[in-house]
């Protein structure tokens, strides 16, 4: 049977980055396995159990499981029913110094609790490097249209104008709190370490002979290995899974700002303001030959809509534990949790590319704001021929009427806003016929849209940005090439 006879995830075939899928591959996750196995045998050594020099060596040499293995490890397992059992076997074979010392004193979460606990920690560390990125590329962009003004919205209908820039902040902001959520789910991040069945550590007091110090030593020395900062005092058989819904509620309210983006960008695709990048030979429609589809945005709101969907999962099977632990929290696990992480980094991969080569169309968007604009700087007038010693409510009065009749232009004959035109034909607004170039300058409506994205820009994303910057990782002058 070839693999194209068998159901692929799209996440894994055509999404998510190299990078994320090792994260959660069998090889790699095998591999931690024994990396786990290892740790635990190098420390129990160092506190004094009979462990060889050539038992540690032999299990260093192999600590990377080799493709053969896979079969030999899932022969055995179909046999014994127990996945970690299975490839203590299988390491024992290529490291038979060490046979009788793997997994000595421990229980099967604690290579697949504490592995998934690394895969949690790796998963974000890959993310927030490429969130930075994307926040950094979008305040560029703020920056340079921080004065393009542009029809807002309120209700999906024409409201006081905004500008392009400081729209692209609201996207901006949003990003910086899910940059913020992701952190903290990081910082946060435990680990198991060595607790033995229950989480009692009996096995291993048992081990060093009731000596507490050494217990506890063991734990210290294990989970500073795996690069933790601290392991949980407190655990049952497994880490709680509420970890698990934390770092999920995370994901998953990015995924939620991944879908508010691409409506945003599909909405202003419609109206020709704005479109994401499109290729040279890309293909809009297979009968539309014309057609620009923002495809890259429709695909992060689909991607968008999944990932918040996924914490359900996390949160449900948190609320399903009994007591110490069920197994009911395996499978599912097994798929939501990686496809939490692809899901993730596939959006990220298109919010990149998407941020790398927004178009602008300015003569489309003044074309927009002028059609709505007379109706928008009615106020203006008013409060200008109260200047001049008029009534504001003849001046009301007046300019309502003549709204409703270029309004009724636009809907019913679908001919341009003629508002500016009746005004001026208008003797009652004589005294401020001088002034409408003014009263209609866009720029006087925008208030300090410019002055906000700067100040947004240097404070707020500058410095959320810096320790990414002092890191190197932030990779703005390249954009993310999608896989499909």
């Amino acid at each position: 049977m070839s693999d194209n006879d068998i159901y692929q995830d799209p996440l894994n075939s055509r999404y998510s980055s190299k990078e994320m899928k090792y994260i959660f591959s069998p090889r790699n996750r095998f591999s931690t396995w024994r990396q786990l196995w290892i740790w635990l045998a190098e420390s129990e050594k160092e506190l004094g159990l009979d462990i060889s020099n050539e038992a540690i060596e032999q299990m260093k040499a192999h600590q990377i499981i080799q493709d053969e293995e896979f079969k030999v490890a899932a022969e055995e397992e179909k046999k014994r029913r127990h996945d970690v059992m299975a490839h203590v076997h299988t390491f024992g074979l290529q490291a038979p110094a060490a046979a009788g010392i793997i997994h000595w004193g421990a229980t099967s979460c604690y290579c697949t609790d504490n592995a998934d606990l690394i895969f949690l920690k790796e998963g974000l560390d890959l993310l927030l490097p490429k969130l930075a990125t994307v926040i950094a590329k979008l305040s560029t962009f703020a920056k340079e249209y921080k004065s393009l003004a542009c029809l807002a919205y309120t209700h999906l209908q024409p409201a006081q104008l905004t500008t392009v820039g400081k729209r692209a902040c609201l996207w901006i902001q949003d990003l910086l709190m899910d940059l913020r959520n992701l952190e903290r789910a990081r910082d946060d991040l435990r680990f198991r370490g060595v607790k033995g069945t229950t989480g009692t550590q009996a096995s291993f007091l048992q081990i060093f002979n009731g000596d507490h110090d050494k217990v506890e030593k063991l734990d210290e020395l294990v989970t500073k290995k795996a690069g933790f900062e601290s392991a949980f005092t407190i655990s049952s058989q497994t880490y709680s899974r509420k970890i698990d819904g934390d770092v999920l509620n995370a994901l998953g309210s990015f995924g939620a700002t991944c879908e508010r983006i691409g409506q945003d960008i599909r909405h202003l695709a419609s109206a020709k303001e704005m479109e994401e990048p499109f290729e040279k030979s890309q293909i809009g429609s297979s009968a539309m030959a014309y057609k620009r589809n923002p495809m890259r945005s429709e695909r992060l709101c689909s991607l968008g809509r999944k990932l918040r969907h996924l914490p359900l999962d996390a949160m449900s099977t948190y609320a399903a534990q009994w007591f110490e632990r069920t197994l009911d929290d395996s499978a599912i696990r097994r798929m939501c949790i990686p496809q939490a992480y692809l899901c993730a980094d596939a959006s990220l991969i298109l919010l990149n590319n998407i941020s790398s080569g927004l178009v602008v169309y300015p003569a489309v968007i003044a074309k927009r704001v002028s059609a709505e604009l007379p109706f928008m700087a009615t106020e203006n007038i008013i409060m200008a021929l109260v200047k001049k010693g008029l009534s504001r409510q003849d001046a009301h009065e007046e300019i309502r009427v003549l709204s409703h009749e270029a309004g009724a232009e636009v809907k019913q004959h679908g001919r341009d806003n003629d508002l500016i035109d009746r005004i001026k034909r208008t003797k009652f607004f004589e005294p401020v016929l001088g002034e409408l170039d003014s009263l209609l300058d866009p720029q006087t409506f925008i208030g300090r849209c410019p002055e906000q994205v700067e100040k947004f820009c240097k404070f707020e994303v500058e410095v959320a940005l810096e320790k990414y910057v002092r890191a190197g990782t932030l990779k703005v002058a390249e954009s993310e090439e999608l896989h499909v």
